[in-house]
């Protein structure tokens, strides 16, 4: 597939649309999560190409391998595109959250889960705030099919220039853009815990996804999982409800 596309085009007509996204809003720059990994690598290329006052947040938040891997890869990504890159060490303030819930209400693992990945988009609109700044989205196609984001975590932004591509096509991207063996070889995962993975934790893998999103093909196994992921997180996807008086 990867090598049907045109990743020249698209190259340039995403540096474009980020270009006149910052223009259009006055904003002086963008701030981004950098996890270290696929998605948000990507976001980062294309960021910095069209913007030099792109600035990477990197976000440690309880697991051990957010200070180890994540960090380690984050930095090499943004080293070799030249990428502004600060670190805000969020475990502490986790810890502290679920600390003051606890007695208020049930700690089950959809709270503690969720909680990490809205306490750094509160922190990237923090400097967002501070800086007049951009909040760039790094969430892909397959992961909002299957509702696998966190709803005001991952999930919000104030453009994202990655939406429409898989994650199969967003290898193919940065293969084209010679990014590190690393990001091509690391098992996605939103770095939650210590050997986490999306796909285990989804149950069925990205090559899966993307054949049915891409071709309609999947074995009735997978079909079933990934139908099931999509019904039961549509109201991630939906505009908020409000009252219309009649």
């Amino acid at each position: 597939m990867s090598a049907m596309r045109d990743f020249a085009y698209e190259y340039r007509a995403r540096t474009e649309y980020i270009r006149s996204v910052v223009d259009g809003s006055g904003a002086a720059g963008i701030v981004y999560g950098n996890s270290g990994g696929k998605d948000s690598a990507l976001v980062g290329i294309l960021c910095k190409a069209a913007c030099g006052d792109t600035v990477g947040i990197i976000m440690p938040c309880g697991a051990s391998r957010n200070y180890t891997a994540d960090t380690a890869d984050a930095m090499a990504v943004a080293r070799q595109y030249g990428i502004e890159t600060r670190t805000v060490d969020l475990s502490a303030v986790r810890d502290a959250e679920l600390e003051a819930l606890k007695g208020k209400c049930e700690l089950n693992e959809s709270v503690w889960k969720n909680i990490a990945p809205r306490l750094r988009m509160a922190t990237l609109y923090a400097f967002a705030a501070a800086e007049n700044r951009l909040v760039a989205g790094t969430g892909n196609r397959s992961e909002a099919y299957m509702g696998y984001f966190t709803k005001w975590g991952d999930g919000a932004h104030d453009f994202n220039p990655i939406a429409d591509l898989t994650v199969t096509e967003i290898y193919g991207f940065l293969r084209w853009l010679k990014a590190p063996k690393f990001l091509l070889e690391k098992a996605p995962s939103a770095g939650l815990f210590d050997e986490q993975t999306d796909e285990a934790e989804m149950g069925v893998t990205y090559a899966a996804i993307d054949d049915y999103l891409l071709h309609g093909r999947a074995g009735e196994a997978e079909k079933e999982i990934i139908e099931r992921f999509h019904r039961r997180s549509l109201h991630k996807l939906r505009s908020i409800s409000t009252f219309e008086n009649p």
